[in-house]
């Protein structure tokens, strides 16, 4: 009896382990485009749970998601429980982003690599991190299901949030900014997952 319930106890571990959480659709450059960012000239804020949000762009990008983080602590994971290190361009194509490590921790993507497999400044200026804001729990759901290696489409804003107290949280308008504040936040309207060939 001990024996068969360690093989089944065995058997729910490999299969834990095995679980996908992450997707491998070959080489190839798979989300081509640059993202799409439209200036708000009037910009109208809204209250959003106890935040204030002001859109600054239009937002949207088709790209690979190079990794993800999921957060519960701090004053930003009630905002925004996820963040999504995505890549477009040449960092969208696993040729080129199988030859460098990438992880998040902290709110920050961060890179490394033993040989560049393209130029630094390109890999700077086709990958970014972004804290997703998810406008419901709908959305929130959506977002839960994404996987490393997914290609997704992401619509939304580009926002400023303003808590009472004076905290805030604005996103970066860039896409060649690295360092602190070069990181997008994104009130997430719309998230959806393509895998197929541009």
């Amino acid at each position: 009896m001990n024996k068969i319930l360690f093989f089944v106890l065995l058997s729910f571990v490999l299969l834990m382990w095995l679980k996908e959480d992450s997707i491998d659709l070959g080489s190839g450059v798979l989300a081509p485009n640059e993202p799409l960012q439209e200036k708000i000239s009037m910009q109208k804020s809204f209250a959003f749970k106890k935040y204030t949000i002001t859109p600054l762009a239009n937002f949207k990008v088709k790209a690979k998601v190079l990794s993800r983080e999921n957060y519960t602590s701090g004053r930003e994971a009630e905002l925004s429980p996820t963040d999504l290190a995505l890549g477009w361009g040449r960092m969208s194509d696993k040729t080129v982003t199988q030859e460098v490590d990438i992880w998040q921790s902290g709110r920050w993507f961060r890179w490394k690599t033993q040989k560049l497999p393209i130029p630094k400044r390109e890999i700077e200026r086709h990958s970014a991190n972004m804290h997703m804001l998810p406008k419901d729990e709908h959305v929130a759901q959506a977002l839960k299901k994404v996987r490393k290696g997914d290609i997704v489409v992401i619509k939304g804003y580009l926002v400023k949030v303003d808590a009472r107290d004076g905290w805030h949280w604005i996103s970066s308008l860039s896409r060649s900014d690295t360092g602190n504040g070069a990181c997008e936040v994104v009130f997430l309207e719309e998230i959806s997952v393509e895998n197929y060939a541009p």
